[in-house]
């Protein structure tokens, strides 16, 4: 059987986990063997990485490896790897956070990490962006600069133009994930 990886990204508070945990709960439902890829941000900072505002490139690349070598593993056990934040994510929270400091990549880093997100870009069946609505409240636990979390939403449509990546705009969850399950069924088919 065909396995499939999709991926959600989005900056934070807009119904990433949600949406993957609905996903994934009906996908299950439908006999698939499915497998989470969580967000990494938690544990970067807990080994020490700086995160959001504070990103580096060294941040940023160990999000993007480690993110990669958890969607290896989840793709052993599963038919369908569900990500919640893809590696492209991590980029678009390093180039706010370097505007938001006034720094910037060298342009090795900068080559370095794009080619890396675009490479890995490819192995995602689908690529889903969630949309910031500055209504929804932050969830418990969150950044709550809204500056910041505004600015990671526009660095979005600048990563996605960079990798040539066009992913699919999460409209109204329930009738996205019916979208997606159809597509996820059709492509595992195939």
């Amino acid at each position: 059987m065909t396995k499939i990886k999709l991926g959600i990204a989005g900056t934070h508070s807009t119904g990433k986990s949600t949406l993957i945990t609905q996903l994934g709960t009906t996908l299950t439902e439908r006999g698939f063997r499915v497998k989470c890829v969580s967000d990494l941000a938690t544990e970067a900072s807990n080994t020490g990485f700086p995160i959001l505002q504070n990103h580096t490139f060294e941040s940023t690349l160990w999000i993007m490896s480690r993110g990669i070598s958890c969607e290896l593993e989840a793709s052993l056990q599963a038919d369908v790897v569900l990500v919640d934040r893809p590696i492209m994510d991590a980029m678009a929270y390093l180039l706010a956070a370097l505007n938001h400091r006034g720094c910037k990549l060298s342009p090795d880093e900068s080559k370095y990490l794009f080619d890396l997100a675009q490479h890995h870009a490819r192995t995602y069946a689908i690529i889903c962006k969630t949309v910031l609505d500055s209504k929804i409240p932050l969830g418990a636990g969150r950044d709550q600069d809204l500056t910041f979390r505004a600015a990671v939403d526009g660095q979005f449509q600048s990563v996605f133009s960079k990798i040539s990546v066009s992913p699919r705009i999460v409209e109204t969850q329930s009738e996205f994930i019916n979208f997606l399950v159809r597509d996820i069924e059709a492509a595992l088919q195939s």
